[in-house]
């Protein structure tokens, strides 16, 4: 017995020292705008919207982690109290008037606080407000064409670079946006239905053929975001990464203006060489 409780106690130690290792590493692994080795959160927030829903998933992680031990320690006590050897004689209560009021009072009060947040957040995701930028993605077998029409009507097309990190995110040419800004971003689909979405911006928005639907985001923080089709869209559903790059106003200026330029010659160019120069 000394044996089997030490080594169930060895068994816990290792469970414990393993759990804390896994939350140290997801820690030191955390990347911006990317996934990352060993990651078991959500990404880092880059938008007011992320930021609203790190929160809401942490508030509930509360609320269910609360409730798993509240059923698990009502379990235990059944099991230990009201087994045949220690209550060898069973209550024949039928009613109790308190429990049966808190059974059902608890759970509306739980929902409730579970719904209130939900519908700010929903109404803060879908409430787009006055747009500073549009950017219309169109979602194509298999990479995305990027449209701005507000800054000189050109458009580029988006796919995956074989010589990029992180790998199956890098592409030839990012979209680029500016910081503190809202970007209001038209989704369509020009074959098959796909889906338009960057985790650190907390935006997902299908692109269905012969339909314009509409998401928004504020980017808060510089640097390369990236995301990816998240709808199976056919045999290289993998390989349609989405990245976006933000920048200050300064530099999305010559930005545009690199862009005016090239494509005003070309419009079905490319765009290699425009992402090189904003660099």
């Amino acid at each position: 017995m000394k044996m089997s409780m030490g080594r169930m106690g060895a068994r816990w130690l290792g469970l414990t020292v393993g759990s804390v290792a896994l939350a140290a590493s997801g820690a030191a692994y955390a990347e911006l705008g990317q996934p990352a080795p060993w990651e078991f959160r959500l990404q880092e927030a880059a938008s007011p919207v992320m930021e609203q829903i790190t929160w809401f998933h942490n508030w509930l992680l509360w609320i269910i982690s609360i409730i798993t031990l509240f059923v698990l320690g009502l379990l235990i006590a059944v099991v230990v109290k009201f087994n045949a050897r220690s209550n060898p004689v069973p209550s024949r209560t039928t009613h109790n008037t308190l429990i049966e009021v808190a059974w059902t009072l608890i759970p509306v009060l739980i929902l409730v606080g579970i719904a209130v947040p939900s519908f700010r957040l929903l109404f803060l995701q879908l409430d787009i407000p006055k747009a500073d930028l549009t950017i219309k993605a169109t979602g194509k077998q298999w990479y995305w064409s990027y449209a701005y029409p507000d800054n000189g009507k050109f458009e580029f097309d988006s796919l995956m670079a074989q010589d990029k990190q992180p790998r199956l995110l890098g592409v030839d040419n990012e979209m680029v946006v500016p910081i503190n800004k809202v970007i209001r971003v038209q989704t369509t689909g020009a074959d098959v239905i796909h889906s338009f979405a960057v985790p650190a911006f907390g935006i997902k928005i299908d692109a269905i053929p012969g339909r314009l639907n509409e998401t928004w985001f504020t980017a808060t923080k510089l640097g390369m975001f990236y995301g990816q089709c998240s709808e199976l869209c056919g045999k290289d559903h993998a390989f349609m990464p989405i990245a976006v790059r933000v920048v200050n106003d300064q530099e999305f200026a010559a930005w545009v203006e690199t862009a005016k330029k090239k494509y005003a010659s070309n419009p079905a160019n490319s765009f290699a060489s425009v992402g090189t120069a904003a660099q």
